[in-house]
């Protein structure tokens, strides 16, 4: 029988409406908009699935028609393919469908992070589970949630993924006041607090959008306040579970994450990304390589 405290599910909330991207988000969802041939959304997945957790709830909104399309069979794409010679290609769009149990569950109402991880608890029953967020992207070669997921073996109560930010930044980000552990990747977390104002950030740490969650939160969130910017912040019952006892699922420690991300719901970021991945990719690597350089130089 497995142990009932391992995690196996994930949450990646998807209801938001991308408004940073209008127009090209009035009729595609933010997270399908491409990073080189794959939706952004996808790399979220293959993080979730590479850390051996398959059993992915999709918290969604209005117009996500063509996300769970994506994750779905498309026998009339797959027989073209077949039938063109394209069986590489024809792979590729049948494995989507396998690539992990997907479930669905819809946020009528977008009323903050908080909101939309409470809407999981049916799913995710009495056990730790794993959040994504849609809009961070992190670089496979770095990859964090691993080492999450041993932290929280270890320490018990929920992890969170932190990163150094400079001052001038934190008050974009939920802020992490922390003290040190045995461990130098881990840290223990005594105080959290929603983008900071400026000037009065407990730390330069950051926390980004990855977490392994005690189900504990979800009583937590039942009885949250409407916190900054009038919606239910995960932060803020992040913050209640830092004090309550370990044995009642408290307890909030981070890992320090020195790898590479992209917030992808920023335009400069999401370029960014684009432009990183593509490099690393022998197929697109070595001729957009030559043909920055010689743009750069003052090129065509």
């Amino acid at each position: 029988m497995s142990n009932p405290r391992v995690v196996r599910k994930a949450v990646i909330p998807v209801a938001g409406l991308g408004t940073r991207f209008l127009p090209a988000t009035k009729a595609t969802p933010k997270e399908m908009l491409p990073v080189v041939d794959k939706p952004a959304i996808q790399y979220v997945v293959e993080e979730a699935v590479a850390a051996d957790i398959a059993n992915i709830l999709f918290v969604t909104g209005r117009n996500k028609d063509s996300l769970e399309n994506h994750f779905d069979r498309a026998p009339s794409l797959e027989r073209m393919l077949t039938e063109r010679g394209a069986l590489e290609m024809k792979e590729q769009i049948s494995e989507l469908a396998d690539l992990a149990a997907i479930h669905y569950v819809r946020q009528g109402v977008p009323m903050g992070l908080g909101h939309a991880v409470s809407m999981a608890k049916d799913h995710v029953g009495n056990e730790p589970f794993a959040v994504l967020l849609g809009d961070d992207l992190v670089d496979a070669r770095t990859p964090v949630l691993p080492d999450m997921l041993a932290a929280q073996a270890k320490f018990g109560g929920s992890i969170l993924a932190v990163m150094e930010v400079p001052d001038n930044q934190i008050h974009l980000y939920g802020c992490a006041a922390v003290e040190a552990t045995e461990d130098p990747n881990v840290v223990r977390v005594t105080e959290l607090v929603e983008k900071p104002v400026p000037g009065t950030a407990p730390s330069n740490f950051a926390v980004i959008g990855r977490y392994v969650i005690d189900p504990a939160v979800f009583a937590v969130l039942e009885k949250q306040a409407p916190g900054r910017g009038g919606e239910i912040q995960l932060t803020d019952a992040l913050a209640s579970l830092i004090h309550m006892p370990a044995n009642a699922g408290g307890g909030v420690h981070a890992v320090v994450f020195r790898g590479k991300r992209y917030d992808t719901g920023d335009k400069l970021s999401y370029l960014k990304s684009v432009v990183s991945i593509a490099l690393d990719r022998v197929d697109l690597g070595p001729d957009l390589r030559s043909w920055l350089l010689d743009y750069l130089a003052g090129g065509n």
